[in-house]
């Protein structure tokens, strides 16, 4: 089974991994929100939003393959493109997210193939 996002396998080209963010609820303390430390107590706002982490190497045969990957993934990163669901390589499912950033770590490897590193993260996010 492979990952996607939207039905797109814009990870397969080498290895990844996935992860989570802090999965917790906001609280906030009536200190700070009546802005007078004698106030004791705190107030609950929700849960955070999910993030899911995907972190791994782009593999390409040449350059323009290559700024093919990088594409297909950045194009997803405008704002008004619409949520989908994100599948990990394990069968886990995570409806309504959007892909929130995408940044690639150190130089393009050059050897027989091409690969650099990558961190993408995801969000489900309430505004939609």
């Amino acid at each position: 089974m492979t990952s996607s996002f939207k039905g797109f396998d814009i990870f397969g080209s080498g290895p990844h991994q996935f992860s989570y963010g802090e999965q917790s609820r906001r609280i906030v303390s009536l200190a700070t929100l009546a802005q007078d430390v004698t106030q004791e107590g705190t107030l609950e706002f929700g849960n955070y939003e999910l993030r899911v982490f995907v972190r791994g190497r782009l593999v390409a045969g040449n350059e323009s393959a290559m700024r093919g990957l990088r594409d297909a993934i950045v194009a997803q990163v405008d704002a008004s493109v619409g949520s989908g669901i994100l599948k990990d390589s394990y069968g886990q499912e995570w409806s309504t997210m959007k892909l929130i950033s995408f940044e690639e770590f150190g130089a393009v490897s050059r050897g027989r193939e091409l690969s650099v590193g990558y961190a993408a993260e995801f969000g489900q996010l309430a505004s939609g």
